[in-house]
């Protein structure tokens, strides 16, 4: 690549070309952390979101303490936002950083609901909050003038020319950018631009499990529970199901998750979600034990039915192509049994916004580099480091799931074993090595711009 750079372009350049524009398609939390980290290194963006408003689905969201630190390194103020809403187990004021497990069948009646194993998440380790008041507190730090609402992508053009990419939007209207960062979920257009509408993978697919949320007052949850459950993380564990439930806004609320099997067929067409009921939840859980039958009663008559799709039978071959990328749950969205999706999408936002903060570096003070290129070995550099981790994280995700409901062939009901394989694909997410990523990210692109052939990374 290096030996077929101009060497006068830098002289050649008007006074803005130095200067490159990147889009994010997508303003849920990945998209406005990611946004944040870039407006902080001065890379110029806009947002473009198809709703009237920043807004997100679901309930309950966690971090862990290594998702915290992403956080703190992309930007201070996303750690302030996060810890303004955030609820950590038990007492505020000496909180318990184990996420607990129990065996939630067979427990019998008159019996305390006992915790079988534990895991250390780290101080502050597990911090819990309601997704949309997160998002609420990330708006405060992206400016009104980076945001475009009502902006549903229908594609994206490249001349191949070296010039703007075009976006094309459901409106009629359009914009250019340099570069453009795919945010947009679950069900991402840049996805499926990037790798063709026939690729399989360019579409989530069922993974046969539905679950059932829902925020239950507080002052029910302890009456009926005791503080010591209601007031901190326990995963209850079963044959084909389990339940999760966790303190979310300042310990007012408990966040519940009922997961079921569900052996329908659903296109990712069709919607994520529909009404769901307390009976529904009630009877699957009808022979287990008090602990879960209470939470069931705790439930309302009506709450969101979520039919949970991931990117696990088709992965994405590659996450970038040219100056265009994928990130997030737009790159490889995961059933939620490991509770760390949001933070894997945080490690993304991270080494994306150290890459193009080398962009920057590259185009002001090498005469050699110009920002198209640049911007391609960022993307190449982000594939390469990010896809292993994040694609054995989907994988892991739905493995785990069946270690939780009894189906895992090499744990099967044995709980020392349970533990071992909980345990060890838990720490392989929360102990990632974060600086060990930005060095990786650092090295591939620099090994691109100077045509150097880079082994795969190490993850």
């Amino acid at each position: 690549m290096g030996n077929c750079m101009s060497t006068n372009k830098k002289a050649s350049r008007a006074p803005d070309d130095e200067q490159f524009e990147v889009a994010i398609i997508g303003g849920g939390i990945c998209g406005l952390i990611l946004a944040i980290g870039l407006l902080r290194r001065n890379v110029k963006i806009t947002m473009y979101e198809q709703s009237r408003s920043f807004r997100e689905i679901g309930a309950g969201v966690a971090f862990t303490a290594n998702a915290i630190q992403c956080m703190r390194l992309i930007h201070p103020g996303i750690v302030d936002a996060l810890k303004s809403v955030a609820t950590s187990n038990g007492d505020p004021n000496d909180p318990n950083d184990y996420l607990q497990y129990t065996d939630g069948f067979n427990q019998k009646e008159g019996e305390e609901s006992k915790i079988l194993f534990k895991l250390y998440a780290g101080y502050r380790g597990f911090e819990g909050c309601h997704r949309a008041h997160l998002l609420d507190e990330l708006v405060k730090l992206v400016p009104d003038n980076v945001v475009q609402f009502r902006k549903r992508l229908d594609r994206y053009t490249d001349h191949g020319d070296g010039g703007k990419l075009k976006l094309h939007f459901e409106d009629g209207s359009s914009a250019e950018a340099d570069a453009v960062i795919g945010c947009d979920g679950i069900k991402s257009k840049v996805r499926q631009v990037l790798l063709g509408e026939e690729n399989p993978a360019s579409y989530p697919t069922y993974s046969h499990k539905c679950a059932f949320r829902a925020l239950v007052p507080m002052d029910r949850a302890a009456a009926a529970l005791g503080d010591e459950v209601a007031k901190n993380q326990r995963m209850h564990y079963g044959p084909s199901a389990h339940i999760l439930h966790f303190p979310v806004a300042h310990q007012s609320l408990m966040n519940v998750v009922a997961f079921l099997d569900d052996p329908t067929e659903r296109s990712y067409s069709s919607k994520l979600s529909e009404p769901g009921s307390k009976q529904e939840v009630v009877q699957a859980f009808a022979n287990w034990g008090p602990t879960v039958r209470t939470i069931t009663n705790l439930l309302d008559d009506e709450m969101d039915k979520w039919f949970i799709f991931d990117t696990n039978d088709h992965p994405a071959p590659t996450y970038a192509s040219g100056r265009v990328c994928i990130a997030g749950d737009a790159a490889h969205a995961s059933s939620p049994h490991h509770g760390a999706g949001a933070g894997v999408g945080v490690e993304d936002a991270l080494a994306l916004s150290r890459l193009l903060e080398l962009v920057t570096d590259s185009v002001n003070n090498n005469t050699q580099i110009s920002k198209q290129e640049a911007l391609k070995a960022a993307f190449a550099a982000f594939d390469e480091v990010r896809r292993e981790r994040t694609q054995w994280f989907v994988s892991s995700s739905r493995m785990i799931c069946d270690v939780y409901e009894l189906k895992h062939a090499e744990t099967g009901t044995e709980m020392q074993k349970m533990y071992e394989e909980i345990k060890w694909r838990s720490h392989a997410i929360w102990y990632f090595d974060i600086d060990g990523m930005l060095h990786q990210v650092e090295d591939q692109y620099k090994g691109r711009l100077n045509g150097d052939k880079i082994p795969k990374s190490m993850l």
